[in-house]
């Protein structure tokens, strides 16, 4: 440990999601995914929730992840105002179409593993560690129309396609691999997930629970697989997290926080764990729903466990068993009701940073795995001077105060903590509504919900800041 109380070896660096900051959604062979086709407006919800079917363009829709902020062609730039930070890790995920287009071929597109090589590379050149996704929301268009994503068995097959491919090819490249992006996300936004879409009189409940069954086995399939591919390979899980609080000391509502929280952790308890939890199996059983899985499933799960736990955390939650408390602020999908205790971002989702203690602790108690804060972050408007300059200081402020949190779970608490990387270190398209102007990042770029603007690049003044913290092993957060 550091006189700061962080550990030697922590990674400190900031996150983005493939489809939320490339672009060039048909550059070098690159195929048609789910996250593609999700557009910007009052349609967004539904779709990404599979309630309103688009498996591609339509008219009279932007679509902002065609364009995003074009990191496919400016990489270069981005990794070096990273470095000039200090990052020690980066955050990434793979476009599963830029590897395989379709998603069920047998032979991988050259120009996707390029790309992805040469980004690497560039991480490295900076003695940036790269933490991958392998699945960031990211289901390829082909796979939902001629399988029906992720509730299909056969999509075991093309995971594992993927996976071995990312695995062999980038053996010393990369060593922290991700299986799954807030894999929980299942169960709120579907085809965002899982690349699900319903039909009417479908029971939605049993296909989400299917798909999840697959992604499950996938996982543990990815994480056998790393191992055996290289042994220096680390596997987390994700999952979007953030404690549901009861809204009284009611037991109905202690019950009622209690049942949400398990929801949320039950893939964890799986991944982590390595088997069904009994309050699901029952569950399972008073809703119907029936899973098909087979012995060897099961065996998988128990034996191929993830290395590390990671996670998104952005707000805690608030659940009340009474149909009349039903004040409900937003947040990163999840609506909850509304805590009189924190103040909201522009955005309403609640600001609590001992939520993120709290959290920490939950987890470790629960798992005993080191853990890994893999986005955190404030969603705001930033207004640029004439020379893209923001002062940010409400950002500043948001991310101290978590920090802060977090230091005080490893030394006060002892949770073990592998890293921290801050969510959309560069402005980014927004997953949850599709916008520009919801803006988390050190660096601002130069376009509006519209697409218009020039990409251009400049920096805040949280730049400075988390540069700052970065060399002084978060000492100095002033």
């Amino acid at each position: 440990m550091t006189s700061n109380g962080f550990p030697k070896d922590f990674l400190w660096g900031g996150a983005t999601a493939a489809n939320q900051c490339e672009g060039a959604y048909d550059a070098d062979g690159r195929g048609l995914a789910n996250v593609d086709v999700v557009p910007i407006g009052e349609i967004r919800f539904d779709v990404i929730t599979g309630k309103r079917k688009m498996l591609d363009f339509e008219e009279g829709y932007f679509y902002p992840a065609k364009e995003s902020i074009d990191m496919y062609h400016r990489y270069k730039e981005d990794i070096a105002l990273f470095a000039e930070m200090g990052f020690k890790t980066y955050r990434l995920s793979i476009a599963w179409t830029r590897i395989f287009p379709k998603g069920d071929e047998e032979t991988p597109n050259e120009a996707g593993l390029i790309f992805y090589e040469n980004l690497f590379k560039e991480c490295r050149k900076y003695g940036i560690e790269p933490l991958v996704t392998i699945t960031h929301f990211d289901c390829p268009i082909h796979l939902i129309k001629t399988y029906g994503g992720w509730r299909s068995r056969q999509m075991l097959v093309f995971y594992e396609r993927l996976c071995r491919t990312l695995f062999t090819r980038y053996k010393g490249l990369v060593k922290y691999w991700l299986t799954f992006n807030e894999i929980n996300m299942i169960l709120h936004a579907p085809f965002m997930g899982a690349g699900l879409v319903f039909e009417a009189g479908e029971d939605e409940e049993t296909i989400k629970y299917q798909a999840a069954h697959h992604e499950l086995v996938a996982s543990s399939i990815a994480t056998k697989l790393a191992h055996e591919i290289d042994p220096e390979n680390k596997i987390g899980c994700m999952l979007a997290a953030g404690d549901y609080y009861p809204y009284t000391p009611n037991p109905k509502d202690v019950w009622r926080a209690l049942e949400l929280n398990r929801d949320n952790y039950f893939f964890i308890d799986v991944q982590a764990r390595g088997e069904y939890p009994n309050y699901a199996k029952k569950a399972w059983e008073r809703k119907g729903i029936k899973v098909e899985m087979i012995q060897e499933d099961l065996e998988l799960l128990k034996n191929y466990t993830v290395d590390f736990i990671s996670f998104s955390y952005y707000s805690s939650r608030v659940a009340s068993a009474d149909p009349k408390v039903n004040e409900e602020t937003q947040g990163n999908i999840f609506a909850s009701v509304k805590n009189p205790y924190l103040d909201a971002s522009e955005w309403g989702w609640q600001i609590d940073p001992l939520g993120l203690r709290i959290t920490l602790n939950t987890i470790w108690d629960r798992y005993q795995k080191p853990m890994f804060i893999v986005e955190n972050g404030l969603g705001a408007v930033d207004t640029p001077d004439e020379n893209g300059y923001v002062a940010d200081d409400y950002r500043i402020d948001y991310l101290r105060s978590h920090i802060k949190a977090m230091r005080d779970a490893i030394n006060l608490d002892g949770v073990e903590l592998l890293g921290y990387t801050t969510w959309g270190c560069i402005d980014l398209v927004s997953a949850g509504t599709g916008e520009m102007k919801k803006r988390y990042g050190f660096i601002y770029v130069d376009r509006d919900n519209d697409g218009r603007g020039t990409l251009k690049r400049s920096k805040k003044k949280s730049f400075d800041w988390y540069k700052k913290v970065i060399a002084s092993q978060g000492k100095d957060l002033e």
